[in-house]
């Protein structure tokens, strides 16, 4: 009797352990779906994104030939570090010593962008 008993038990844990094993597949199979939801998503969103850099790109490209500038890509990286630091309110003096040019020199690279903020200024002031 001992015997059959223990056979029992032992074909019972087999079955349990089956019935474990196909749960535990199916819930990967599930997980793995909702990653590839999830990464197709991603995907899109960078796509989107990228479309709109590329499309921003061209944008500056067609404004900066219509405006007739013609700046080398060394000075356009300095231009933009500078006005992204000047954007971040760093002061005129750390960005010349940060850039190690004169002050002048900046202030003669972001005369332009300054006398926008200022004009936004006098706007709202004169309301």
């Amino acid at each position: 009797m001992m015997e059959w008993t223990l056979a029992g038990l032992f074909g019972i844990s087999a079955i349990l352990l089956i019935i474990s094993i196909l749960k535990t597949v199916q819930a990967s199979k599930v997980t793995r779906n909702e990653i590839d939801m999830v990464h197709v998503a991603n995907m899109k969103e960078i796509h989107s994104m990228q479309e709109s850099i590329r499309n921003l790109e061209l944008d500056i490209e067609v404004v900066l030939e219509e405006a007739g500038v013609q700046l080398s890509s060394e000075k356009k990286l300095f231009l933009r570090e500078v006005l992204d630091l000047y954007k971040r309110n760093y002061s005129i003096v750390s960005i010349a010593e940060k850039k190690q040019v004169s002050e002048s020199e900046i202030e003669l690279l972001l005369a332009p962008y300054q006398k926008l903020k200022d004009e936004g200024r006098k706007v709202a002031n004169e309301n």
